[in-house]
């Protein structure tokens, strides 16, 4: 099956990566694993000190983490409807109330004004933005984001950064060039940066998210978190990742451009369609999107339908990899929907 459905990478991971897992000996298997050459390596890529670095098994864990740590029954969790749907069971988990803001039709744009006025008038324990937002790709500033956290101080403002790498919305460049070689989240105490090497780097498979933020901030997550969360093959997997950035950027760039690829198809064909940033577009068919799906799953092909999601009902979700990727599902779409004088 071509796995379009989950926003993985779709070829999988450096080869370097493969040769370091092959490469653990055997007996290690048989030791808990350590962590201090995986802290030096994102601390080197990042830019950051190691106790501004905390280590998760997935992006999940570091959700249910930070709920479990600053979220207390009563307490109201503020977010963005539609977004990633593992927000609002990690909150409801600690008793929080959850608040989701929608986005903005017709072109989803981020609620700014809504949000300024429920910081203010809710006072949530936390904040949670995916930026750029899955599912609906939308991108906030960074100088928005920064404008929120600065003006909401009881507020743990959380910042999804999971699919940044596509489109450069990073906050952690702006926070670096600010405060020089000093600490960068000194201005912003009440924030936390999510990264993953999940959608680039290929090994979502085997669970490794890290969580940026004031050391006072990681050292109350690792408080609620395992000492040996992280497995020894994910810890080696993504030290080699970390090592082969042209890997990864090579990827990105490929996705990149089997996106703008699609883009036009969809546009050729006028087919109604949305997402400006990250690794996945919405896409609108003319027939009912449970029915395309299932002739796409017939044809070897997974999207995400989402059907019944606020806002988006009736389109699906499609994952973007390679242009040859692409050209497959490109080609079974058109047919399934009846395209005429399209590119395949």
């Amino acid at each position: 099956m071509l796995r379009l459905d989950f926003n993985e990478n779709t070829v999988g991971p450096s080869p370097k990566v493969v040769a370091a897992i092959r490469a653990i000996p055997a007996n290690h298997y048989a030791i808990y694993p350590e962590y201090n050459e995986l802290r030096d390596a994102f601390s080197r890529s990042l830019q950051l000190a190691r106790e501004q670095l905390g280590l998760f098994n997935g992006v999940d864990a570091a959700l249910h983490a930070i709920c479990h740590a600053y979220g207390n029954p009563g307490d109201v969790l503020l977010t963005t409807s539609p977004t990633f749907g593992y927000y609002k069971p990690c909150g409801e988990m600690q008793g929080m109330q959850i608040k989701a803001i929608p986005y903005q039709l017709p072109d989803f744009q981020f609620p700014l004004d809504e949000i300024r006025s429920a910081l203010i008038q809710l006072r949530p324990r936390l904040l949670l933005l995916c930026n750029p937002n899955n599912p609906t790709g939308t991108r906030l500033a960074a100088t928005h984001i920064l404008e929120l956290t600065a003006a909401a101080p009881q507020t743990l403002v959380v910042v999804d950064e999971l699919y940044e790498a596509f489109t450069g919305d990073s906050l952690l460049p702006i926070l670096l060039n600010q405060a020089g070689s000093s600490n960068p989240f000194s201005s912003y105490p009440n924030l936390i940066i999510l990264r993953s090497l999940s959608k680039t780097a290929g090994i979502a498979g085997l669970r490794l998210g890290v969580a940026l933020a004031e050391a006072a901030v990681i050292e109350r997550l690792n408080r609620v978190t395992g000492p040996y969360d992280i497995n020894s093959f994910a810890s080696t997997a993504a030290i080699a990742a970390l090592g082969d950035q042209a890997y990864v950027d090579s990827y990105v760039e490929e996705v990149l451009l089997a996106k703008k690829w699609l883009i036009q198809q969809l546009s050729k064909a006028k087919v109604k369609h949305h997402g400006a940033g990250g690794n996945y577009l919405l896409i609108w068919p003319k027939q009912a999107a449970e029915f395309v799906d299932q002739k796409l799953r017939a044809e070897g092909i997974l999207c995400r339908n989402m059907a019944g999601k606020a806002l988006i009902d009736g389109s699906l979700r499609v994952s973007i990899g390679t242009r040859e990727q692409m050209h497959l599902f490109w080609h079974a779409f058109a047919a399934i929907e009846g395209l005429q004088g399209t590119s395949t």
